[in-house]
């Protein structure tokens, strides 16, 4: 059925729902560059001042994924299960989390991106160590997972093509705030990537995508609804990003510390969210009356899992990691109790010092970070460093210092969100 791009546009204009017709039309046509990127853009945008219904919502997902291939994992013995994160600052926990999950007897497909901005990407992460290769065919997936019980890696070209293109037009059109494209956009690649269950992160806070909790909720809902209705055990845990997860923000730095997690120790924190992700992972895979994942972090076999898995993509787990050329610390300016460290200043300060990017062609330092040597609540002492910036070039750390210009705060009370704030399912 072919519809005009002005009648679409103007449906939607006018607050009423587009039918499934519509929608498949519209999605597979702009695909295929029967509609112009101008008629798109003006449909994104009545759809943010509009909205969607819930039924528009999973049609529009839909869509998507039929725009392209939807992978099977029907050859594994073990059943899948996957965790998606809203993206953060410090925000490393699929690397423990993968392995964990894989050694408590799931199969993890988890399909990773690239950092921009502000936040950090896993892909990057994971490249800072020597060999590891993020992209894999299908063919080499299924062996990473038959061999480690998990695979981290780039989403293929062939996986809901029309959201790849889309997300460019959102971007340079003012629309990418919408809760249904967001939600739409983030599902159909997980759907189409074949898990059986799907575990959601979605992070709240100056840190985020989301500010607050109640947008924050607000998505969750719309993804969890998106997965039900598409056949996908789907539950999502609502989770703080106002200050940085874990002590760690950068790629090899994160790297370390998600190691320390995998030895049995690193930050509290760190270790809490990937323990209760993989809790909720192994629950929506119906799988919790084996090991449970804290165990697997205490006894070695959430290690083992993660050495098979870099090992499987061609890594060295042994291998040193990149060192920075050069490092700054940012001093306590009085003594006192650390009351406020921002995740937003924290985060685009790394990205100055080299450990994100600001399009996606742009090349990342490996060793570019910063180390926290204090989260709020600690107690501090005037002239003892908060924190310690690394780059390859110390012409690196004037901006960096820019963006960290009232991002944190000693005296008074800590002002922090729980790091689980809520659970929606």
């Amino acid at each position: 059925m072919i519809f005009d791009a002005v009648d679409v546009i103007r449906t939607k204009r006018d607050g009423g729902s587009l039918s499934p017709e519509q929608i498949d039309w519209a999605v597979d046509a702009y695909t295929q560059g029967t509609i112009a990127e101008e008629q798109m853009a003006s449909l994104a945008m009545a759809i943010l001042l509009r909205g969607m219904t819930r039924a528009e919502v999973a049609r529009w997902t839909d869509a998507m994924i039929r725009s392209g291939e939807r992978m099977d994992w029907s050859r594994l013995s073990r059943p899948t299960t996957d965790k998606h994160s809203t993206g953060g600052v410090g925000d490393k926990i699929t690397l423990p989390l993968a392995p964990t999950v894989a050694a408590c007897g799931a199969a993890v497909p988890q399909l990773s991106g690239r950092g921009l901005g502000h936040t950090g990407g896993t892909l990057d992460k994971l490249e800072s160590i020597p060999g590891w290769r993020a992209s894999l065919s299908n063919e080499e997936m299924l062996d990473v997972l038959a061999k480690a019980g998990a695979v981290v890696c780039a989403a293929g070209s062939g996986l809901a093509p029309a959201d790849r293109k889309l997300y460019a037009l959102r971007d340079v059109t003012g629309t990418v705030e919408s809760i249904p494209l967001i939600a739409s956009s983030i599902m159909s690649k997980k759907i189409a990537e074949g898990t059986g269950a799907l575990v959601l992160d979605v992070k709240a806070g100056s840190g985020a995508f989301m500010k607050n909790a109640d947008d924050a909720r607000e998505l969750a809902r719309t993804m969890v609804g998106i997965g039900t209705d598409h056949g996908v055990r789907t539950v999502a845990l609502l989770t703080a990003m106002d200050t940085p997860l874990g002590r760690a923000v950068g790629n090899a730095v994160e790297v370390t510390e998600s190691v320390e997690v995998l030895a049995g120790g690193g930050p509290s924190d760190v270790v809490e969210l990937t323990v209760a992700l993989a809790r909720e992972m192994l629950a929506a895979a119906d799988l919790t009356g084996g090991k449970d994942p804290a165990e697997a972090l205490r006894d070695g076999s959430a290690m083992d899992a993660w050495r098979l898995m870099i090992t499987a993509q061609g890594g060295d787990p042994d291998a040193a990691l990149p060192t920075p050329n050069e490092s700054h610390d940012v001093l306590a300016p009085e003594s006192g109790v650390l009351s406020r460290l921002d995740a937003y200043g924290v985060g685009v300060a790394a990205w100055r010092l080299g450990a994100g990017r600001a399009r996606k062609e742009d090349p990342v330092s490996h060793a570019a970070g910063i180390t926290l040597h204090a989260k709020p609540g600690d107690t501090v002492r005037e002239g003892q460093p908060l924190l310690t910036l690394h780059a390859d070039s110390a012409d690196r750390f004037e901006r960096a210092l820019e963006a960290l210009e009232g991002a944190y705060e000693v005296g008074g009370e800590p002002e922090r969100l729980p790091l689980i704030i809520d659970r929606i399912a």
